[in-house]
């Protein structure tokens, strides 16, 4: 292939954040509008776009070493658990000033705090608060930068990871990669002819050209054209690439907004998400919505960092994460490692495209971490059938060990190999998983007397995954979560008075599920008397808000009234069909999209609640269904 020869000037780190956020965030408090404060923004910063004059790791890069520990002023990131009504969550928040504003179809918030507040202390205070998942920072981190050099290697990390081999079973067709960056250059002709629609997050709009230059290089790495007679050759070559801009011209980004391109993409067909970003590893947020993707068939990758410390993040199955090797197979020295990292690949010295037309040899965990999502891509796309679990199971267990036998914190499970792991996912034979999940409510114990909001915990196992867990309460679905550790918070004001029955059913991808033990609680409320009621139900819809929606759908309803919960009739409807009907303040739904039956397009979802003097109301959303 022709290589062109591209030298840029190098790029200086300038700027902060300023503009503002998506307006298509959704806001509990009753504002369509979200702004972010132009001086107090969370970001993190690009992995490592960096260029070396040799394919070694010898010289280490500007940036290296431990990142000073800073957060946005004013804004902190929650999840509640399933089912916490909404306006409690308010009142939760509202106590330290807070309100907060839901993060796409996830259940994730942002909570923008007083302006005196100490973002810290209440993040620490929120994250032992028993109806919430989590409570972070918006953390800072700083960059792991050094500009690009006119030194060029050579393409020797496609013949290291057997891309060739691979190539003849698969190069990605079908598949689309998202890539999470400062935008691609959708005008080079390396990539023009694989780009999809994404979106910009950082100005909330379609324009997703790159204004700093690491993401073209990103998502060349991982599917730039092959057997195009030009430029360089990428891991998945007729893979789709999907550019979502969450950065500013520096190439600093908010961890909001990549967990909104992380859902953003999971509802549209992405299958594989790319995020070279340090820091991203330790987020809760971010492995709440790469567990939002997984739940919906992708795969999230991530570079690992270039701090060349061991970083003492916590593993995790939502992310892979990547350390970069050179051309020795060695762990690079300035590769960040640790108990996290999933597998490794090689990140120096890597061919790829630059913005403006051009090619360049960059250096990183930003360049490993999309080696290994074309690699994924290969494999989904050698077999479609296969889940995404078993193309995780797989990339691992064909990798090059390295290192201490077994997993480390060097290598991961190895080095992958795409010849390997390709061949493998061709080879496997679909097997139908026909066991069920394992599932049990730990607390609270059979016999207690609850009042108000119950915290509800939930163990639950699969010999594969478990996509979901379902509480029914006297045999209504009040809640839905799709995350481990699994737990609930049950408004028990919306149960009538006496005994209840509390069940948690285990769902895994197939649809194999099982009831636990029934739990059964004393509801002791206090009463409300209405001598004429002539007031309707108040209904809302949380989840899902108006935009796209693909797989599974969690349907959460919140009802409250002046009679109290307990006395509400709930009904959710699909396109004027009736599909769930409850009794109390919380009804949820899990509305399979990937069904034969439903097609892509717009989709009315509609809740009635009716109080027992007949008054009735409803609240309806549209979506759109993608396939």
């Amino acid at each position: 292939m022709n290589i062109i020869k591209y030298a840029p000037a190098a790029a200086g780190i300038e700027g902060r954040i300023s503009g503002d956020a998506p307006s298509n965030f959704s806001e509990f408090s009753g504002s369509s509008r979200f702004s972010f404060p132009r001086h107090s923004v969370a970001v993190l910063l690009l992995t490592g776009c960096m260029a070396v004059s040799a394919v070694s790791s010898a010289a280490p890069p500007e940036g290296k070493g431990p990142r000073p520990e800073t957060w946005a002023k004013g804004r902190i990131l929650v999840m509640p658990r399933a089912g916490l009504p909404e306006t409690e969550l308010a009142k939760i928040l509202g106590a330290h000033g807070g309100k907060g504003r839901k993060i796409g179809q996830s259940d994730l918030y942002i909570v923008d705090l007083p302006g005196n507040a100490s973002e810290k202390a209440i993040a620490a205070r929120l994250a032992h608060h028993p109806h919430l998942k989590f409570a972070e920072p918006d953390y800072l981190v700083t960059p792991d930068f050094v500009p690009n050099d006119p030194y060029y290697g050579s393409a020797w990390h496609l013949p290291k990871i057997g891309a060739s081999s691979a190539w003849d079973k698969s190069q990605g067709t079908g598949v689309t990669v998202a890539i999470l960056d400062s935008g691609v250059d959708g005008t080079h002709s390396d990539l023009s002819a694989r780009m999809v629609p994404g979106w910009n997050f950082y100005d909330n709009n379609s324009n997703t050209s790159d204004v700093y230059g690491h993401g073209t290089k990103v998502a060349g790495a991982a599917a730039a054209a092959a057997n195009n007679a030009i430029g360089v050759a990428s891991v998945a070559g007729q893979s789709r690439i999907m550019p979502l801009r969450v950065t500013d011209t520096s190439g600093a980004g908010y961890i909001s907004m990549i967990a909104h391109g992380v859902t953003w993409a999971a509802d549209r067909g992405a299958r594989v998400a790319n995020i070279s970003f340090a820091g991203v590893a330790g987020s809760s947020t971010i492995q709440n919505a790469a567990q939002y993707m997984k739940n919906k068939g992708g795969l999230v990758v991530v570079g690992a960092g270039n701090s060349g410390i061991n970083e003492g993040y916590a593993p995790t199955t939502t992310l892979i994460a990547v350390s970069a090797t050179d051309s020795n197979d060695v762990k690079t020295s300035w590769s960040s490692y640790g108990n996290f990292v999933a597998v490794a690949a090689p990140g120096a010295g890597i061919w790829t495209t630059t913005r403006g037309g051009g090619y360049g040899a960059v250096s990183g965990t930003s360049f490993s971490s999309p080696v290994t999502a074309g690699v994924v891509a290969l494999m989904m796309a050698a077999k479609s059938t296969l889940s995404n679990t078993q193309v995780e199971s797989l990339l691992y267990s064909t990798a090059v060990d390295l290192g201490t036998a077994g997993r480390d914190s060097y290598y991961g499970y190895g080095r992958v190999n795409a010849a390997r792991a390709v061949q493998a996912a061709a080879g496997t034979t679909t097997i139908a998983d026909t066991q069920a999940p394992a599932v049990s409510i730990s607390a609270p114990l059979g016999g207690a007397t609850v009042t108000g909001l119950v915290p509800v915990n939930v163990t639950a196992t699969d010999n594969v995954g478990v996509a979901r867990v379902e509480l029914r309460v006297n045999s209504t679905t009040v809640a839905i979560d799709t995350a481990a550790p699994f737990g609930f918070t049950w408004n028990s004001a919306g149960t009538p008075n006496g005994m209840a029955s509390l069940v948690a059913y285990a769902f895994d991808a197939v649809g194999n599920s099982k009831a636990s033990t029934s739990v059964a609680v004393n509801v002791a409320n206090g009463t409300v008397t209405v001598v004429k009621d002539i007031t309707p139900p108040v209904v809302k819809i949380i989840n899902p808000v108006a935009g796209s929606v693909s797989g599974n759908v969690a349907i959460s309803v919140n009802a409250t009234d002046n009679g109290g919960a307990a006395g509400i009739t709930q009904t959710i409807y699909i396109d004027g069909v009736a599909k769930a009907t409850g009794i109390g303040g919380a009804l949820s739904y899990n509305w399979s999209t990937r069904s034969t039956n439903i097609a892509a397009g717009i989709h009315t979802i509609r809740a009635l609640a009716k109080d027992k003097a007949g008054n009735a109301s409803s609240a309806s959303v549209n979506v759109t269904v993608i396939k």
